[in-house]
């Protein structure tokens, strides 16, 4: 990512090609797999914002292949997330802050964890409860 990206916030992480891969109701946001080709392999994210949504969510799918979700934001600057390495995110932003998939920090202007979610998975479904 570019200094200029960095300076302006800008990530990789994309939202979902099909905006109807997701529905949030009562806390809970359910995610439909199977049309959310984006996680399908190790190291994928994407980024789900919305109306319809108290906050930005990041959803990473980790190297052993589990599901991951934050709060999408970085607990130095409120930038938003993006996935890196495979089991890392990263700030979108020069400090570069780094935090592994438990929402710990490993580096960069942060000096505390991300919030992380609750996912469970049951086939092509995956819940988040966001808290």
């Amino acid at each position: 990512m570019g200094i200029v990206k960095r300076l302006l916030g800008i990530c990789e992480t994309k939202p979902p090609r099909n905006s109807g891969s997701w529905d949030f109701q009562s806390g809970k946001l359910t995610l439909d797999l199977a049309r959310l080709p984006e996680l399908q392999s190790a190291g994928a994210a994407v980024r789900l914002e919305g109306a319809s949504l108290p906050e930005r969510v990041l959803v990473v799918r980790g190297e052993d292949e589990r599901l991951y979700a934050f709060r999408n934001r970085c607990a130095h600057a409120g930038r938003r997330l993006d996935a890196v390495g495979g089991d890392r995110v990263q700030c979108c932003s020069v400090g570069k802050s780094l935090f592994d998939l438990q929402g710990e920090r490993h580096g960069g202007s942060a000096k505390k964890a991300i919030h992380t979610y609750a996912v469970e998975q049951d086939g092509e479904k995956a819940v988040i409860t966001l808290d």
